[in-house]
């Protein structure tokens, strides 16, 4: 199945019926009344999130959705039919931006939540409505309303509780591979992730969280390059990342050298998930000898100057993950009875996550105006004169859409 995560669709609602001019017209009434109906309101559209539902592929070919249109009003004073309304279904964790604006509509984020996008036109009125003492026999009606449009962008983010981060071949997939009932594709060539891939990691019985495995990123990733970058958004939503490092590459890179690299990336991405709490997971302590963990180990961190967490572990070997799964669960729930118990640090968090959510979008929208300029030939925004900005040279307002096949 492909993985899609960023579709632009337009809705429209349906139009109101317009109202009816009808008169009474029966035996030995030679002079009856007005007796028109109003029109049916026209249908709206809603998103509703679907926990059964993991990509938007579903809109990838079909991008055009119209809700019915309100019947018209009728004689002996009958009510037009409302239009239906329609019900689009969306994965869980599907933000909703109104593409011309770029305002966020809504966020649905729990199974079964529903927001109207576009409202169906009001009604038209009959001629009944504008009977008076006056005004005995009224040939006025009101057509309906017309239906709201909008061009929509569904971005879909994975709700996860932990976010994996590291280089290509970092052991990323493996490690949730070791820890969970996930069997994401491994092999010795990077790039083999293409797609965020999810775990579920039971550490008691009733006990567990998720982890999110995501594209590997490489140097120069925040302007574009590689894989990962399109799919960091999907770690704006996590509590915990996990910063794994290589500790013994088979190439002749340098293992802090990686790791400054992830630094350097995130932080170009975006400050504020920088900001989110990181722990750094040293993988592949078995390629090495174990008098060189040591070694190996402050050398990494003092390049970092990292303060934080540190575990070593191999996840093939699964030695040191159970202590790093236990330690995960038990910042998880503190994590939580410290948002239950202090509004201030509640309030810290949410305007943390609410930076986060703004510098991905403006930075994956960057990203796609730049590639739009290029494929007009165009190098960089500051190559354009005044004389440039032709309408027919506008390349599509949302970018490349870029589909990942699972293999």
């Amino acid at each position: 199945m492909k993985f899609v995560d960023e579709v632009s669709i337009r809705v429209k609602a349906g139009d109101g019926g317009n109202g009816c001019m009808s008169f009474r017209r029966e035996k030995f009434i030679e002079n009856g009344g007005p007796n028109g109906g109003d029109g049916g309101d026209g249908g709206s559209i809603y998103m509703m999130a679907d926990e059964n539902l993991n990509t938007l592929v579903d809109y990838r070919y079909t991008r055009h959705f119209d809700a019915e249109r309100g019947s018209n009003g009728g004689s002996t004073d009958c009510t037009g039919k409302k239009g239906e309304d329609l019900v689009l279904r969306v994965p869980v964790g599907t933000t909703i931006i109104d593409s011309a604006t770029q305002e966020v509509i809504g966020d649905l984020t729990k199974a079964g939540q529903k927001l109207m996008v576009v409202q169906g036109g009001w009604h038209g009125l009959g001629n009944t409505r504008f009977k008076s003492s006056t005004n005995r026999a009224p040939r006025q009606t009101t057509p309906g309303k017309p239906g709201e449009q909008r061009d929509l962008k569904l971005e879909m983010k994975v709700l996860a509780d932990v976010g994996l981060l590291g280089l290509p071949n970092a052991g990323k997939s493996t490690f949730i591979r070791s820890v969970s009932a996930a069997k994401p594709k491994v092999a010795d060539y990077p790039f083999t992730t293409l797609v965020p891939n999810l775990g579920v990691v039971s550490v008691d019985r009733w006990k567990s969280f998720v982890i999110a495995d995501i594209p590997g990123l490489i140097e120069g990733a925040s302007d574009g390059a590689g894989l990962g970058i399109r799919f960091l958004k999907h770690l704006s939503r996590t509590r915990l990342l996990l910063h794994l490092v290589d500790m013994a590459p088979l190439d002749d890179t340098s293992a802090p050298d990686a790791a400054e690299v992830i630094v350097s990336e995130l932080t170009k991405f975006s400050p504020s998930l920088a900001e989110r709490d990181r722990w750094l997971v040293l993988n592949k302590c078995d390629q090495i000898l174990e008098e060189e963990h040591e070694e190996r180990v402050k050398e990494i961190v003092d390049r970092l100057e990292w303060t934080g967490p540190v575990y070593v572990i191999s996840a093939i070997a699964k030695e040191g993950t159970e202590r790093l799964t236990r330690d995960i669960m038990r910042y998880l729930e503190d994590r939580a009875d410290r948002l239950a118990a202090d509004p201030v640090f509640k309030a810290e968090l949410a305007e943390l996550d609410q930076r986060i959510e703004d510098e991905a979008r403006a930075q994956l929208q960057a990203l796609d105006d730049q590639r739009a300029l290029r494929r007009s030939g165009v190098k960089s925004v500051h190559d354009i004169g005044d004389d440039d900005w032709d309408e027919e040279d506008v390349d599509d307002e949302d970018g490349p859409e870029i589909i990942y096949v699972r293999d």
